[in-house]
């Protein structure tokens, strides 16, 4: 059986990703990707190239990750997983506004945000993260009320979730939008 071994190459990754050993967790993704392809496994396939493309934007390579997130999103949408599709559409919007790309990025954050507010099992964290990406875009482009808006929406999510560094970022964001 092939999940299996790739279960545990994903395993190794994530390992390796959170001990900062990024050319290993790279090379476990990779290689779980290829497995995965081998075996036409496009569930843990979409889950390997999600970890390729968070170790090639640890690593600087955004152009390589977002090929990575988008390939991951394709999959997922044919997947009965909306979480995750939410969690990919995120990933894909934080590289695009990184990028500038701001009128690419609003339909991701706001695709990944109508699952996530419609899913009754989404972690309050990941919804946290998704309207702190969207937060920050709204603020990018002008919109101060919006992303002030969300800014306490995400201190909220943040304080629910006990991510004191989400809270701190949330409050400093708001005094800023303020301070405008």
């Amino acid at each position: 059986m092939i999940s299996d071994p790739v279960a545990e190459l994903l395993s190794h990754g994530h390992i390796a990703r959170g001990e900062r050993r990024l050319a290993d967790a790279r090379k476990y993704f990779a290689e779980a990707a290829e497995k995965c392809r081998r075996a036409n496994d496009r569930l843990l396939l979409a889950q390997a190239l999600s970890g390729l493309g968070q170790i090639e934007r640890d690593l600087g390579n955004p152009a390589a990750a977002l090929k990575h997130h988008n390939d991951a999103v394709d999959l997922r949408r044919t997947q009965d997983d909306p979480l995750s599709l939410a969690h990919s559409l995120r990933h894909v919007a934080d590289i695009l506004r990184e990028q500038g790309q701001i009128a690419k990025a609003g339909p991701c954050y706001e695709q990944a945000l109508e699952i996530y507010r419609n899913h009754e099992q989404t972690p309050p964290l990941d919804l946290a993260n998704a309207i702190r990406g969207y937060a920050l875009l709204m603020a990018d482009a002008g919109d101060t009320e919006g992303a002030t808006y969300l800014w306490h929406e995400a201190m909220a999510l943040y304080e629910q979730s006990g991510v004191q560094a989400g809270v701190t970022e949330s409050q400093s964001q708001i005094a800023f939008l303020m301070g405008r």
